[in-house]
């Protein structure tokens, strides 16, 4: 079983609606972990009571206190992880998994996630399909290569080699490991047939759906989204809450960070390498479009017969 052994680390902030929900499914699990780190980033309410407790009846769990001021951005997250994997004293673990504090998933969950790894030994970065309370699983638009930080589950081989998180103010330290774990030659995969749910809207502290899409054109800027993709991505999600007028804000939050000197807060090679991974799906994206007989006709019209 020791190549199936696994640590969690989990920041929380003020978590006591959800915490419980998210501690009961770890507690469930069919392979339990060695040790769960839980962080706690300067929590007011009975979030670090609750853990307290199950910590006393379960030696696994630990708790991790934060104090000081609190930090509004979502760097914070990354520096409550990072704490949490410096506060580990377990040493003989193949696996490592970041677990938000809000969230809900099957018994067999790890178990599975484990599986995965197993039958692919490329594979470095994975974890389940999360979905938002109140979200279709149809409509969910994913790149299977991304993992959400909620559920980011890594060999320890892969989490070390790219050399822990980055901590970026708008947002986004999950996409980035994918990318930092794809340019280090780690497959990365969401698995859409394991799922876990998220008991509340991502980046409500934000503010209205207008604010939240906003941000993530700001975000999506910091993180050196090439223009042209951030428009094809847009346009995909026209139709997600509120309609039309969500991807608009999006896009619009995208170009005012531009306009507005706002710099890319990614490393150079990280930001070429992101931009070219974007260029490369949207050609495969369009390719079956040009192959088309629709799309045959219509270059016969403009171009004259092919060769």
């Amino acid at each position: 079983m020791t190549g199936r052994t696994y640590v969690l680390i989990s920041p929380a902030r003020n978590e006591q609606a959800t915490i419980e929900i998210t501690i009961k499914s770890v507690l469930a699990q069919t392979i339990l972990p060695r040790e769960w780190i839980i962080v706690s980033d300067r929590s007011t309410d009975r979030t670090d009571d609750i853990v307290r407790q199950s910590a006393a009846n379960h030696d696994f769990i630990r708790l991790v206190r934060i104090e000081g001021t609190p930090e509004h951005s979502f760097a914070a997250v990354v520096r409550a992880t990072e704490t949490g994997v410096r506060s580990l004293t377990t040493t003989d673990y193949s696996y490592i998994g970041l677990l938000d504090a809000d969230v809900s998933f099957a018994p067999d969950y790890y178990e599975r996630l484990i599986g995965e790894f197993e039958r692919d030994p490329e594979l470095g970065l994975a974890g389940g399909l999360v979905l938002d309370v109140g979200t279709s699983r149809k409509r969910n638009i994913q790149n299977l290569n991304e993992i959400a930080g909620a559920t980011q589950f890594f060999t320890r081989k892969c989490f070390e080699v790219i050399g822990g998180l980055l901590a970026i103010p708008e947002g986004g330290w999950d996409a980035i490991t994918c990318v930092r774990a794809r340019m280090n030659g780690f497959k990365t995969a969401t698995f859409p047939n394991i799922v876990m749910d998220h008991l509340k809207p991502r980046n409500v502290a934000k503010g209205n759906l207008f604010s939240r899409n906003w941000q993530l054109g700001v975000r999506d800027h910091a993180l050196a989204a090439h223009p042209l993709f951030e428009i094809a991505k847009c346009c995909s999600r026209c139709l997600d809450s509120p309609p039309l007028l969500g991807a608009l804000s999006r896009l619009t939050g995208f170009a005012w960070a531009s306009v507005s000197g706002h710099n890319h807060a990614l490393p150079a090679d990280v930001a070429a390498f992101t931009r070219a991974e974007q260029l490369r799906r949207m050609r495969v994206f369009f390719k079956p479009l040009r192959h088309s007989p629709v799309a045959k006709s219509n270059n016969k019209a403009m171009s004259g017969p092919a060769d």
